[in-house]
Order: structure tokens, then C-alpha cells, then sequence
């Protein structure tokens, strides 16, 4: 088993390593483990083409027999059914080209899908705010199909319409030599003409494939903040704005197929034709050649409208499938600024937690500079927690405290300073061990379409019923799932959006009990809870921080009181630190936010 090479968060591991140095490259790398369908397309591309020259042969044969002073009828039924075998061959083989082209295209699009999912599955969380939704489910879903379509009809009809170029300078010599110059002069004007199509066709291939993650961006987006939408009465500003978006897919359509339509090869075609009919009458004239073969070659040349008909989209479909693959790989190759160190230290955590001089700022986007001149979110933060302590940490909105907890975990990567786990930086961990013993409950809760069930079990997928209810029962979410028909079974919509939000943070509570973390963090996690509910969530979390480190920034005062230490937060440093007693006393900051 192989694994991705590129710079990830996590290495998944996969059956088959790709090139991905280039779209080309790591399309044929794609296709190399399925090289004897490539054999099998190639081989009815050549049967196929091949049976399709026979015809005119057979053809000017059968005229030939017809002008002579007394004509052989008797040839023409063994011609007839030799043409008729060869074409049931023909078609036998241009299926097998075809089901070949079509296996290779979706066992290509299966194998490419998986590589990109694994490839965004490994990416850090800094990679996934700056990269927005809509953009990634473009490249995974329409990208994805357009190298699929760049196979199948693509490149099987590329090749199927090599094969017919070829037929003319295989059967024409057996007439007379000199009727290879029409075939050969129209294949260069044809490759020179496809050349300057194809470049430029390459930046307008582009261009669709970039409006059109674009637009799907715009949608998702509008999708995700539809109550905000709606809420501030905003529809029709947002239909404008995709219908803007829209608009620009429809522009680069257009321009893609105003290229198309302004393809010469057609004309090409149509003076090789004048030229080639011309060339074999004047040969005939001088009996250099019959009139059967007047006729056959004729023919023969008719074989070349195949691929000037098929390069006009045929060519399309593999630009618009290289400019997707572009895509796909900008996706793969983007470097996470993370990595997993599989070689680190993946002991048990006893829960001592540490900052030395911590600054924290958020990277820029690829598309500006490293040295934009953004400020840090978090400056010069030193504290230490032993192990099993809880801290509060507290402060206003913007002060950096969301930021502080997550580069625990490695969530994000400190900019400056260290954070140490147990004495040990947090680079030096493995990340997976790391993140396997540390829990962080958010104030957006996340569930996914399962099962509550599943929901709880998310963290632990070998648990059992017992230790899932026990979990439920210490976060206070037993009794309202027993209270739901299919009890633990039932299904939550995306997001948990038939739960409510304090039933919604107690699954993430119970999920999180059931890991059993050493270092538990609640970001603002009971804010939904009803008071009703707040004393019995206050002892469950009293009870699960016994024992593990827990950090729970918070307003409520009835968790803040309690906590061993509490960090007050202000624009990104700590204004103060102590106990609830000791800051009431000393800390203005602290005080202001209980008067507020």
C-alpha cells in the first residue's frame, strides 16, 4: 500500500501512487493500471477504421466487374456478403472500443474521486477556511465528470478518428502512389489548423471551468446563509447576483463555442476533396488507374470527414478535461503547511498543557503574500495548567480565545513561541494521538446526517450500547432521546437541524464523554442551554472534568466561578489571570465583563 506523497495533514493511504508534476502526467498515470483497456480500444479503433476503408475497396471492385464488355454478375453476391460480414465485424469491434472507452472513463472518474476525497480529508483546517465550499464540491463533482468525458467520447473518439486519417495512406498506394499527396497535404493543414485550435481553446477551457466553480460557489454560499437571506429580505439582490454569475458561464460558453464554430477544418475537408477527385480524374484520363478506382479512392478520402466532423467537440471535451484535471490537482498540490509526524510521540497524555511566548496569526490566502501586513490574533500568551485543572478563559468577542484553544491541538500552527502538551511541543506529537486525546466541543455544533447513534459513536465507532447511553445520560441527553419514536435510531437532519440547540450540545457533550479525553474543551458549549438544564449540564461537566484537563470559555459566570484559573482575553493578549476571587479584587477587565 502506497500513500499520498504530498504534503498533508494526515497520510491516508491508498492502493495506487499518481503523478501529479502535471494534468497530463497525472491523467496517464491515472491510466497506466488499466493499459489493456487502452489495448482494447486501440485494437477496435483499428478493426473498426480498417473494415470501414475495406468497404470503398469492395466497392470499386464491384464497378470495375460491372464496366467490363461483358459484366460478371456473378461477383457481385460474394462482394455483398463479404461487405456485409465485415461490417457485423466492424460493429462488434467498434463496441468493444466504445464499452472499453466507457469502462476506462468511469473507473478513472471512481479512482479520481477517491484521491481528491482522501487529498481533502488531509488537509488542515487552515486549508479549509480559506477554501471555499461551493469552489471544492465543483471540482469534486462537475470537474471530476469532465475528465470522465474526456475519455469517453473524448479520447475514444481522438483515437477512433486517428485511425480513419491513416486508412488513405495504407489503401490509396495500391492505385497509384501519387494519390498520397492529397491525403498527406490535407494531414498537415488538418494538425497545423487543430494546433493553433487547441491553444487557443486552452485559456477559454479554463475560463468555463473557473465561472462555473465560481457560480457554484455563489450558490452554496447563498444555500449555507439562506435564513440571513431571507431574514433581512435579500432574495432579490442574491438572484441578481447569480444571475450575474450565471451570465459569466453563459459568456465563456459562448466564446468556447464561437471558437468552435470558427474551426476551419471543415473547409480543409471539403478541398481535399475537389483536389483528391480532381487528381484521380486526371489520372484516370491518362489510364494510369480505372474508374472503379476512381471510385474507391474517392471513398477512401471520404473516410477523413470522421475526424474533421468529431475534432470540433471532440477536442473540446479533452481541453475542457485537462483544464478540469488543472483544477483537481491545484486541490491535491496545495500545500497544507501541516504535517501528521508519523514518527512523533503518541504516549498517553497526562494533561500539563503549556504556552511559551505564543503568537498566532491566520496565513493569507495563496492568491496575496505571505508579508501582507496582517495583524496577529493572538501576541505574546504565556500560561502553564496542570494536569487535571480547568481554565476559564474569557473576554470579549474578537479577543482571540477560539484562536488560543485551538493550537492545542494543532488545529492551527502557533506563528511564533511553543505550545507544549506534557513538556513536549506540540509538533512533536503525533497528530493523530494528539487530536485522539484532546476534545473540543464549538458553540456551532456539527452532526451529520445518522443516526444519534452514530452521532454519539462518531469519535468511538467501536462503542457499545451501554457505554453510549452512559455517555448520554452524564451529558443529560438520554431522556430526551427516549422521548423520540426510534429513541437512539433516529436520524438528525444536516447539521442536527431537527434538534434543538441545547439538545444539539448535548449530543456533542455525550460524543465527547464517550471519547473519555485528557483535555476537554467546551468553546462557549452550554450557551443553548435552557437554566433549566444548566445546573444538571453544570454537574455533568463538573464530573467530566474530574480527572482531564478542561478549558470552557464562557460568559456564564456560573462556570467561570468555579474554574482553578481563569484567563481574562483582550485583542489578543492576556490582560489577566488568576482565580474568580483574586481578579474580582484586581482586574478591572474582569469586573467590566460581569457589570456588562
Amino acid at each position: 500500500m502506497s500513500s499520498i506523497s504530498l504534503p498533508a495533514e494526515f497520510t491516508l493511504h491508498r492502493k495506487n501512487s499518481y503523478d501529479t508534476s502535471s494534468p497530463v502526467r497525472w491523467v496517464i498515470s491515472h491510466s497506466r493500471p488499466y493499459v489493456w483497456i487502452m489495448v482494447m480500444l486501440v485494437i477496435g479503433a483499428i478493426g473498426n477504421a480498417a473494415l470501414a476503408a475495406y468497404v470503398p475497396v469492395l466497392t470499386g471492385d464491384a464497378f470495375n466487374a460491372m464496366r467490363q464488355e461483358h459484366p460478371n454478375t456473378s461477383v457481385l453476391l460474394p462482394l455483398a456478403v463479404i461487405i456485409g460480414i465485415s461490417q457485423i465485424v466492424r460493429g462488434v469491434l467498434q463496441l468493444g472500443r466504445n464499452f472499453g472507452a466507457e469502462l476506462m472513463a468511469q473507473r478513472l472518474e471512481r479512482d479520481i474521486r477517491d484521491e481528491l476525497y482522501l487529498s481533502l480529508l488531509g488537509k488542515s483546517m487552515t486549508f479549509h477556511n480559506l477554501q471555499p465550499v461551493g469552489d471544492t464540491m465543483a471540482r469534486a463533482t462537475n470537474d471530476v465528470r469532465e475528465v470522465n468525458f474526456m475519455f469517453n467520447p473524448g479520447v475514444n473518439l481522438v483515437v477512433g478518428s486517428f485511425m480513419f486519417i491513416l486508412m488513405p495512406f495504407f489503401a490509396a498506394p495500391r492505385y497509384h502512389w501519387s494519390l498520397l499527396i492529397t491525403p498527406t497535404i490535407f494531414s498537415i493543414f488538418y494538425f497545423f489548423a487543430l494546433t493553433r485550435y487547441l491553444k487557443n481553446l486552452e485559456p477559454i477551457t479554463d475560463a468555463v471551468r473557473a465561472t462555473f466553480g465560481k457560480m457554484n460557489m455563489h450558490l452554496s454560499e447563498s444555500l449555507d446563509g439562506v435564513e440571513i437571506m431571507k431574514g433581512a429580505a435579500q432574495e432579490n439582490a442574491e438572484v441578481e447576483r447569480f444571475g450575474a454569475n450565471a451570465s459569466r458561464v453563459r459568456d465563456a460558453f459562448v466564446k468556447q463555442g464561437d471558437l468552435e464554430g470558427r474551426y476551419i477544418a471543415m473547409l480543409i475537408l471539403g478541398l481535399a476533396y475537389a483536389g483528391g477527385l480532381t487528381h484521380a480524374l486526371f489520372l484516370f484520363r491518362a489510364e494510369l488507374i480505372d474508374l472503379g478506382s476512381v471510385i474507391a479512392y474517392f471513398g477512401l478520402l471520404r473516410l477523413l470527414e470522421f475526424p474533421t466532423f468529431t475534432a470540433t467537440w471532440a477536442y473540446s471535451q479533452i481541453s475542457s478535461g485537462l483544464s478540469s484535471a488543472r483544477r483537481i490537482l491545484e486541490l491535491i498540490n496545495r500545500e497544507t503547511k501541516l504535517d501528521q509526524n508519523a514518527s512523533g510521540i503518541t504516549s498517553d497524555l497526562v494533561g500539563e498543557i503549556e504556552f511559551r511566548g505564543v503568537s498566532f496569526k491566520y496565513p493569507a490566502p495563496e492568491d496575496k503574500a505571505e508579508s501582507d501586513g496582517s495583524e496577529n490574533v493572538i501576541e505574546n500568551i504565556s500560561f502553564k495548567v496542570k494536569p487535571g485543572q480547568t481554565v476559564a478563559i474569557v473576554g470579549q468577542t474578537g479577543a482571540g480565545k477560539t484562536s488560543l484553544v485551538k493550537l492545542i491541538n494543532r488545529t492551527y500552527e502557533v506563528s511564533g513561541g511553543q505550545v507544549l502538551v506534557d513538556g513536549v511541543d506540540v509538533r512533536d506529537w503525533n497528530l493523530a494521538a494528539l487530536r485522539s486525546q484532546i476534545s473540543i466541543i464549538e458553540q456551532d455544533i456539527f452532526l451529520f446526517t445518522r443516526s444519534l447513534n452514530d452521532n454519539i459513536a462518531f469519535g468511538k465507532p467501536g462503542a457499545t450500547k451501554a457505554e453510549i447511553i452512559s455517555s448520554s445520560i452524564a451529558a443529560q441527553a438520554h431522556d430526551f432521546i427516549l422521548e423520540f419514536d426510534q429513541t437512539y435510531e433516529t436520524v438528525v437532519g444536516e447539521r442536527g437541524v431537527t434538534l434543538s440547540g441545547g439538545q444539539r450540545q448535548r449530543i456533542a457533550l455525550a460524543r465527547a464523554f464517550l471519547t473519555d479525553p485528557r483535555v476537554l474543551v467546551l468553546d462557549d458549549s452550554t450557551s443553548a442551554i435552557d437554566s433549566a438544564t444548566e445546573d444538571k449540564i453544570q454537574r455533568a461537566i463538573s464530573n467530566a472534568a474530574r480527572g482531564r484537563t478542561t478549558f470552557i470559555i464562557t460568559h456564564r459566570l456560573s462556570q467561570i466561578r468555579w474554574a482553578d484559573l481563569i484567563i481574562v482575553m483582550r485583542k489578543g493578549r492576556i490582560a489577566a489571570i488568576g482565580t474568580h476571587d483574586e481578579l474580582m479584587k484586581t482586574s478591572e477587565a474582569y469586573a467590566k465583563i460581569f457589570r456588562e
